[in-house]
């Protein structure tokens, strides 16, 4: 799956960032609890490779959090990336990912084929409407602390592994899967 990861055209330029700016590092979370998980996640991760990855987490599969009741399990997993884009690029990346993968938002934390979210940026944070760095419900849940901790210990250290909430499964790395 081709997804462009810039601007699209017409599109308003961000503003966070001056041109130039140094990259910095910044994890995304995704998940994936319809149709083909495993392949929705590679081509994310796939695509994801023009942004700037560093690394990818072991894929976790947890029960769905909140939502309609009767969802399948998710697989989510956290991507390191080494980006000079900023938080509402970032964003704008995470939507194209979730179209591409032809995401459908009929219900608040309903089913969905791919989710991506902007979970921490090193050394910004972000206050917005459409847009909240760290993420906001990032401490909370495990399926996103699990992965982070493999990538990032220094920023979930083990004590946020174990208040976060929720159980999760190491399945393994996504290419082995």
């Amino acid at each position: 799956m081709a997804v462009p990861t810039d601007d699209a055209p017409g599109a308003r330029p961000a503003t966070e960032a001056p041109s130039g700016a140094p990259p910095v590092r910044a994890f995304l979370g995704l998940g994936s609890n319809l149709g083909d998980r495993l392949r929705y996640l590679r081509d994310a991760v796939s695509t994801l490779e023009d942004v700037g990855i560093v690394a990818v987490s072991p894929v976790y599969e947890t029960d769905p959090v909140g939502g309609p009741p009767g969802q399948d399990s998710f697989l989510n997993l956290v991507v390191e990336l080494r980006t000079d884009r900023s938080p509402h690029e970032l964003l704008g990346v995470c939507h194209r990912l979730e179209t591409a993968a032809e995401r459908v938002r009929d219900e608040r934390w309903g089913p969905r084929t791919l989710d991506v979210d902007v979970l921490w940026i090193d050394g910004v944070t972000v206050d917005e409407p459409d847009l909240v760095v760290p993420h906001p419900r990032l401490w909370e849940r495990r399926f996103v602390v699990a992965p982070l901790h493999d990538l990032a210990p220094d920023i979930a250290g083990d004590d946020a592994l174990e208040a976060a909430e929720g159980l999760v499964q190491r399945r393994g790395p996504l290419d082995d899967l």
